[in-house]
């Protein structure tokens, strides 16, 4: 257990708002460094959030790494991952 119960139950997530971007055949893949991200729980709630940002096609997290990786139309907004985040109850750093 991670201790954060108002968010996934589990724990708590921060996102480096910096994130590294290249272009793939499926869109934009943008990489975001996490920190706290201690569970399955916690990966779920952010993954779950950042995918209902406009033009998101796939989210995918990895705990052991340490990053959510963001697949997306066209290149995000950091402001908007930032509100999904802040949805789920976590918070980007930076």
């Amino acid at each position: 257990m991670c201790g954060n119960e108002s968010s996934c139950g589990c724990g708590t997530v921060t996102i480096d708002s910096t994130p590294a971007a290249t272009d793939v055949e499926a869109g934009v893949r943008s990489t975001y460094m996490v920190s706290g991200m201690t569970c399955g729980g916690c990966a779920k709630t952010v993954t779950r959030h950042v995918a209902e940002v406009t033009g998101v096609t796939d989210v995918q997290a990895d705990v052991a790494g340490g990053t959510i990786t963001v697949v997306s139309a066209n290149p995000l907004e950091t402001a908007d991952v930032r509100a999904a985040v802040e949805r789920a109850g976590y918070h980007l750093v930076g």
